[in-house]
C-alpha cells in the first residue's frame, strides 16, 4: 500500500517578504498516459467523477485502463511527477460477479501479469441487497437462508444504506469504481425515493472531499429522463461524456467530452481542450490520440 503523498510547489520570491508560497498541489492520475498530461497529472483527490457514456462509448474502457495504469505504477512503485497513487482500488458492484468484471479486463488488455494485478483490488459485491428488493429468485443470487432473506427485504433505498457502510469502511486516500449508478437510478427513480439517491450523492461528494476519497461513477446515458441525468450531473465535480460521432465517410467515431470538472475546467478552456478523439487498443487500452481544438 502506498500513502498519501504531497506534491509540493514551492516558488522563490524576491523582494516582498510578505508573499507566501504557492498552495500545495495534490493529484491523483488517472493512470491513462496520453490523459494526465492534460490534467496537469492528474485529477484532484475527492473528486467524484461522473462517466457518462453511450453504450460502447469508452467510459468501461476508461475505468479498465485507469485501474490497470494505476496498479501497474503501484506494483512497479512509480509515481509520475510525485503524484498521489490511490491506497486502495475498491470496485463495487450491484448486479455483476467479480469474476465477469476480472475477465472483462483480461481479455481488453495483452498484459501478461495481469491477473495478478486484478488480484490487488477489492471487489465488494452487493448484489444480494440489489436483487432483495426484485422479484429475482433468490437461488439466483444468494446462498443464504430464506429467514435472513425475508428479513432483509426492506426495498431499494436499504442499498443506500448499506453502500454508505461499505463506504466509510474504505481508506482515506482510495479510487471507488462505482459500478453501475444506472442499476440503483433506474430503481429509485421515482419521486418518492428519487431525493434518497440525490441526497447520498450529494453525501458521497462531502465525505469524498473529507477522505481525498476519489470516485467513478458508471451511468449509461439516455436511460433515466434527461432532467434526472442533468441532476445527476449537477451534484458531481466532473462530467466526462463519453459518446459515438459520424465522421467523414460515415465512419463511426469515439469521441470524449469534459463537460464540467471543477478544479481543471479552467486550465483546459485556457488552452480550448475540452473535446478529445478516442481510440481503444489491446495494447494501450483506452487512448486519447487527435485532441481536438474547440474554438
Amino acid at each position: 500500500m502506498f500513502a498519501p503523498e504531497r506534491v509540493h510547489v514551492q516558488t522563490n520570491f524576491i523582494g516582498d517578504l510578505n508573499t507566501m508560497p504557492e498552495e500545495i498541489v495534490e493529484k491523483m492520475p488517472t493512470g491513462i498516459a496520453s490523459l494526465d498530461p492534460i490534467l496537469d497529472g492528474g485529477v484532484p483527490p475527492g473528486s467524484v467523477i461522473l462517466l457518462l457514456g453511450d453504450t460502447g462509448g469508452g467510459n468501461y474502457e476508461y475505468v479498465y485502463s485507469s485501474v490497470v495504469n494505476l496498479l501497474q505504477q503501484k506494483a512497479l512503485k512509480a509515481r509520475p511527477n510525485n503524484a498521489l497513487l490511490p491506497v486502495e482500488i475498491d470496485y463495487i458492484t450491484f448486479t455483476r460477479l467479480e469474476k465477469d468484471v476480472t475477465s472483462e479486463v483480461k481479455h481488453s488488455f495483452q498484459l501478461d501479469d495481469i491477473g495478478t494485478l486484478l488480484e490487488s483490488i477489492r471487489f465488494r459485491d452487493l448484489s444480494e441487497q440489489y436483487f432483495d428488493a426484485s422479484i429475482v429468485p433468490d437461488d439466483w443470487y444468494s446462498h443464504s437462508d430464506i429467514k435472513t432473506r425475508l428479513q432483509k427485504r426492506s426495498g431499494y433505498e436499504n442499498i443506500l444504506v448499506q453502500l454508505s457502510r461499505v463506504i466509510n469502511d474504505i481508506p482515506t486516500g482510495s479510487l471507488i469504481v462505482l459500478d453501475s449508478v444506472t442499476d440503483i437510478a433506474t430503481q429509485l427513480a421515482s419521486s418518492d425515493h428519487w431525493r434518497d439517491l440525490t441526497g447520498f450523492l450529494r453525501g458521497l461528494q462531502r465525505i469524498s472531499k473529507q477522505k481525498k476519497i476519489t470516485t467513478y461513477l458508471l451511468l449509461s446515458r439516455e436511460i433515466l429522463e434527461s432532467f434526472r441525468e442533468k441532476e445527476i450531473a449537477d451534484i458531481v465535480d466532473a462530467v466526462m461524456l463519453f459518446k459515438w460521432e459520424e465522421t467523414t465517410g460515415a465512419r463511426r467515431q469515439r469521441v470524449m467530452y469534459i463537460e464540467k470538472f471543477r478544479g481543471v475546467m479552467p486550465h483546459l478552456e485556457e488552452r480550448d481542450l475540452v473535446k478529445f478523439a478516442v481510440r481503444i487498443t489491446p495494447a494501450g487500452g483506452f487512448e486519447v490520440s487527435n485532441i481536438r481544438m474547440i474554438i
